[in-house]
């Protein structure tokens, strides 16, 4: 064969292959691999994001890069990810607000169950109820008895409309027969500075924003809200111990991809989440924030997402709640 038919052969064959869809070439290509996560650098998801990135790269042999995008209850992100080439090198790491936040009446601009791929879930933990620590109320039936006399007179703060800490707390409201007065914020942070302050009087929040106030005594634990009490704080009882009816909410972390990816794929990248999420500071940071890993198939997350889906859609209707 002459060089000038070996190299016509070669360029034939590059380009056929560059033409290709992404579900016939090989991954990782020679490229970095992107994490987005839906909010802003240096929170617990994000610090998360970043240990599971470290093994991950180890394991694929590109690099991994943290992509920031935070707004709208994750919608910024989210629009980024379901517009992506299927080809694993962009991929989601989620947390429950994507599904809460898409629970709402008004469509967003995405779906979660069709622009999406699942792929791995990673973990899951219980929330946590506080108070202000001068409201004067000690227990959590003593909160449901005040908002019982005086209904929509409390507060409860949250990180944002749609976000997973306003519909535990929405959830909480319907559970114990009670009303309190939603104020959301931009964020998890401000509304903990309003509840520490005194501005604020009930939070509903994840174990990874409060842990070190609870500690040092700032504001006031009334209750886990998983099915068992938390080792971090075995003192105290579960919501569902104190007589609140079916109230078991959590926080979860997932990655998905964008939708239509192949299974070859995603069955690989399965393979390779799990083993970088079962690192040791991995599964230290979970321990240290009160969740649990999981390890599993795309299928149980697909599975998740659809059974919170419905329930936070449930709790959205029987609320009349609105996101705007």
């Amino acid at each position: 064969m002459t060089s000038r038919l070996q190299a016509g052969l070669t360029a034939f064959l590059l380009a056929l292959i560059g033409s290709l869809p992404a579900s016939a070439q090989s991954f990782p290509e020679r490229r970095p691999v992107t994490i987005v996560v839906p909010f802003a650098a240096g929170g617990g998801t994000d610090l998360i994001a970043r240990d599971f990135g470290r093994y991950f790269q180890e394991l694929v042999g590109q690099s991994v890069v943290i992509d920031n995008k935070g707004g709208g209850s994750g919608a910024v992100a989210a629009q980024h990810v379901a517009k992506s080439r299927p080809d694993g090198h962009t991929l989601f790491f989620i947390t429950s607000t994507l599904i809460t936040s898409s629970a709402g009446e008004k469509p967003p601009a995405y779906d979660v169950l069709k622009d999406f791929t699942p792929i791995a879930y990673l973990g899951r933990g219980p929330m946590v109820v506080v108070v202000n620590k001068d409201l004067g109320i000690e227990t959590l039936q003593q909160l449901i008895d005040r908002a019982r006399a005086k209904p929509d007179a409390l507060n409860f703060v949250t990180s944002g409309a749609g976000s997973i800490t306003h519909l535990a707390g929405e959830m909480f409201n319907q559970s114990a027969g009670i009303k309190m007065t939603h104020v959301p914020y931009r964020g998890g942070a401000p509304a903990l500075l309003d509840l520490i302050a005194g501005r604020a009087e009930v939070f509903f929040s994840t174990v990874p924003t409060i842990i070190q106030h609870i500690r040092a005594g700032s504001v006031k634990l009334l209750a886990t809200t998983g099915t068992t009490r938390m080792t971090l704080f075995p003192d105290a009882p579960t919501a569902l111990e104190l007589g609140v009816k079916d109230y078991d909410v959590g926080t979860w972390w997932a990655i998905l991809g964008p939708a239509d990816m192949p299974a070859t794929l995603v069955d690989q990248l399965n393979r390779l989440i799990n083993q970088a999420a079962a690192s040791e500071a991995i599964l230290k940071r979970f321990a240290d924030e009160g969740a649990e890993p999981f390890r599993g198939s795309p299928a149980d997350l697909a599975r998740v997402m659809r059974s919170e889906l419905e329930t936070w859609k449930k709790v959205v209707r029987e609320g009349n709640l609105k996101f705007d």
